[in-house]
């Protein structure tokens, strides 16, 4: 059984079988060092909860209208939250990293729409996204650094 550092259920992730267990390679599940339980190492849970409780305060400062408050923030594995744009251009791109984990969530529109609300954080970044039913058309509505 994969234990994680961050205190993720593993038991009930889908990606359990792609996942190489974030304990057993001392934050590194996808190969990649996971940003999340390394500023758990150095910084200790209690600084870890602060620091997901600011990145909340960041989503809630964008004021983005029918986006509901942002009150939880889950890790979230690249290759789930990796979602395709088309830019202006016609330009399809991702701007993520299938092999990172993220701290994100998805959130109803509160104008009633089919469209959920996709946040997704990094280190250094916060993203903003809609999109329709299982990640279909995805706009990015705001990429900002932090």
């Amino acid at each position: 059984m994969s234990k994680s550092i961050c205190k993720a259920n593993c038991e009930d992730c889908f990606m359990k079988d792609r996942c190489n267990g974030c304990a057993d390679t001392n934050g590194c599940p996808f190969g990649k060092q996971c940003f999340i339980a390394q500023y758990i190492k150095t910084g200790g849970e209690e600084n870890f909860c602060q620091f997901k409780e600011k990145i909340a305060d960041e989503f809630n400062d964008l004021k983005i209208p029918g986006m509901p408050k942002v009150e939880k923030l889950n890790p979230l594995a690249g290759s789930f939250v990796n979602l395709e744009y088309i830019l202006p251009s016609g330009e399809k791109v991702k701007f993520l990293d299938d092999d990172n984990i993220y701290l994100g969530n998805q959130l109803e529109c509160e104008f009633g729409s089919d469209r959920c609300y996709g946040i997704i954080a990094g280190p250094d970044f916060l993203l903003v996204c809609t999109y329709g039913e299982n990640g279909k058309d995805a706009e990015l509505v705001m990429y900002k650094k932090r």
